[in-house]
């Protein structure tokens, strides 16, 4: 059964008029009776009959003419659908983003993205680095903005937009405050808050032991929003990425001797095509200006 077939069949029944319908179809009247008749060949029955120069529907025309056109319907609905999608005038991203990444970073990018493509939508979902692996290679997100320290598995793409440094967070009238920059050393003995969703911390305790810094673990959430608070309440310390969001009565100052600083990467599956919407965000996401390049010493796995 084919489209056409339909368009043709629909168009005899609203003019009762081979010719007119014809010509609202644009064909020759012998090629539209031939397509009728191949409908009918294919149902099994006859659809039309013509007496006398005039048309009628049968009964079984009858029958099948709102089922035919809600085939048509359903049809052109999805050819207008798929050509919105292709033209990215309705179209969606999924986007894996790792929850410890600062928002602040991406707030001109989505800006930019929105205005460039007002059509497409851009889903955010947060998660740890391993979640949004599984999520990336079951194709439940489209890409991802992440970071870890033993890096990505053979079947992941990783492109680097920007690294940043780890500063140290601390509660206002805090010792620290009088430093410009604070080495590692130097919070030998300090109670620390451990951010349990962050990648790097293992390997920022790890750090610490290299340089003989013995820390008192006091608390350890996954929430961010518990940490910080917690630190602004002069209830520990701890290490945050330099473009978190911070909360109100909190200070930060960068960690030196050594710097440490993490790579912020778009993670794709090596192979997978992109949808015209994907695509129009990668290329968004690789010609965004991100920061300058931290100096100092990367991370490396513990």
């Amino acid at each position: 059964m084919e489209m056409h077939h339909i368009r043709y069949f629909l168009a005899v029944c609203e003019t009762l008029n081979f010719t007119r319908a014809a010509e609202k179809c644009n064909v020759t009247q012998p090629a539209l009776s031939r397509a009728i008749q191949q409908l009918e060949d294919e149902i099994g029955g006859l659809l039309l009959r013509r007496e006398r120069g005039l048309t009628h529907i049968t009964d079984l025309g009858a029958l099948l003419r709102p089922r035919l056109a809600q085939i048509l319907e359903s049809a052109e609905g999805a050819k207008h659908d798929a050509k919105r999608f292709l033209t990215l005038e309705q179209a969606s991203v999924t986007l894996g983003i790792m929850c410890t990444v600062g928002p602040t970073r991406f707030t001109g990018l989505l800006a930019d993205f929105q205005t460039r493509h007002p059509g497409i939508e851009l889903k955010l979902i947060e998660g740890m680095p391993g979640a949004l692996c599984e999520q990336l290679g079951a194709g439940e997100l489209d890409v991802a903005i992440m970071s870890d320290p033993d890096g990505f598995p053979e079947r992941f793409n990783s492109y680097t937009l920007y690294r940043e440094r780890f500063v140290l967070a601390f509660p206002f009238g805090h010792r620290f405050a009088a430093m410009s920059e604070i080495p590692v050393a130097a919070i030998h003995g300090e109670n620390y808050l451990r951010r349990l969703n962050c990648e790097y911390r293992d390997n920022l305790l790890s750090l610490c032991q290299v340089q003989h810094v013995g820390l008192h673990l006091a608390y350890a959430s996954e929430r961010e929003d518990w940490i910080q608070n917690m630190v602004a309440g002069g209830l520990g310390i701890c290490f945050i990425p330099e473009y978190s969001a911070v909360l109100p009565g909190i200070k930060t100052r960068p960690v030196v001797e050594p710097d440490v600083w993490r790579e912020i990467l778009l993670v794709t599956v090596s192979g997978r095509r992109f949808s015209p919407a994907v695509a129009a965000f990668v290329q968004a996401v690789k010609s965004y200006k991100w920061a300058p390049p931290a100096s100092g010493a990367r991370l490396s796995a513990a």
